[in-house]
């Protein structure tokens, strides 16, 4: 495709969750991501940075991913003029750091190109699949009654796995109380970095249950202690935080630092590094998932564009419009099937209508670049 894109529109907005979203690092009952918008020759690509509330889990700010948006991303991106989201990704690398203002960029432009060329974009990506499995996360609650009741609304809706969210003290009986109700559940824990390797007799007494994996237990830069823990346990590691490129990919496999790897385009910088990790762990034969950020529709629907590639294979935290908030700026709404799938659609680029009088609603500020 030639380059077409004249201008870039970045909205900041305001999304008020249904209910707070508790982990080990802090609770989320708002999120302010920005909705990047790129315009030019009659077609719009949208894609989202979804951006923590709080630098704990990421040092990136709605702020500081402005800055590097307006005052480096977008310049080098009109001053470049790459001819393909790849093309892009290789620019913005010069960036250090700052994957979800990157991705933020990238992924707006594979929109942008997908909708250029009239095709789905989870086609563009070599997606093997129209429909995907749905997993739901679960954040802590405030008791184990409360959890029972939420899983199991959640299975009722025929979700195909289950995450909880653990921290220290708060581990072995959320999971022996789950198995001990639902049986047959397939469920996954989630640290968020909460432990270290000192404490692996937790992970070891966690062995008792077969879990799908244990997400992220140690530190999120580590990927050498891991290797360790791994050796001592039998349920399969997952590395979150820790993998944001190719390369981190690279060292975990080669060390054997987890089983599963779980990819966040907005992690770790866009769609084209997200391919780079899918095909790495592909020809290691170790499987991923696609992780999930309480996007709204717009980055949950490039989240299930990607999910769709064949070594996605477990379902990713990648839920209904509902299950985070009241109102979505897509429409349609992501709806769930009644057997607990997500489904593509067809139409080019997320397939998904930008409503931009939800937009416009949500919207706590504007700002328009151009070439």
């Amino acid at each position: 495709m030639s380059f077409q894109v004249e201008e870039i529109a970045l909205h900041v907005v305001s999304l008020p969750a249904r209910e707070p979203f508790v982990t080990s690092y802090g609770s989320i009952d708002r999120k302010t991501p920005i909705i990047i918008e790129l315009r030019g020759n009659g077609v719009r690509g949208y894609a989202e940075a979804p951006i923590p509330p709080f630098p704990f889990y990421s040092h990136e700010t709605t702020c500081s991913a402005l800055h590097v948006l307006r005052e480096f991303a977008i310049p080098m991106f009109f001053k470049e003029r790459p001819e393909t989201p790849q093309d892009l990704a290789r620019v913005l690398k010069k960036i250090v750091g700052n994957p979800f203002a990157r991705a933020g960029l990238e992924m707006a432009y594979w929109d942008f190109a997908a909708k250029g060329k009239g095709v789905p974009l989870y086609r563009m990506l070599g997606g093997a699949r129209s429909r995907i499995p749905a997993g739901v996360s679960i954040g802590i609650k405030k008791s184990l009654d409360e959890l029972v009741n939420a899983v199991g609304g959640f299975l009722e809706k025929k979700y195909h796995r289950i995450k909880i969210k653990i921290a220290p003290g708060n581990e072995i009986e959320p999971v022996r109380r789950l198995f001990k109700e639902f049986p047959a559940i397939q469920l996954m824990v989630d640290a968020n970095s909460a432990y270290t390797l000192g404490e692996a007799a937790i992970f070891k007494e966690l062995d008792a249950y077969p879990l799908l994996m244990i997400e992220q237990p140690l530190h999120e830069t580590d990927i050498f202690e891991h290797s360790l823990l791994q050796k001592e346990i039998k349920n399969p590691i997952c590395l979150d935080e820790s993998i944001e490129s190719a390369l981190d990919a690279h060292a975990a496999i080669a060390l054997k630092s987890c089983r599963v790897i779980n990819i966040k385009p907005g992690r770790v910088g866009g769609l084209t590094e997200a391919l780079a990790i899918h095909d790495l762990a592909r020809n290691a034969a170790m499987p991923v998932w696609c992780g999930g950020m309480l996007e709204s529709g717009v980055g949950r629907s490039i989240n299930m564009a990607l999910a769709t590639l064949e070594n996605f294979k477990f379902p990713g935290d990648i839920s209904e419009s509902k299950r985070y908030y009241h109102e979505d700026i897509v429409e349609p709404e992501i709806k769930l099937t009644a057997d607990g799938y997500l489904e593509l659609l067809e139409g080019p680029g997320i397939g998904f209508e930008i409503n931009e009088r939800q937009l416009s609603k949500l919207t706590i500020s504007t700002e328009v670049l151009r070439s």
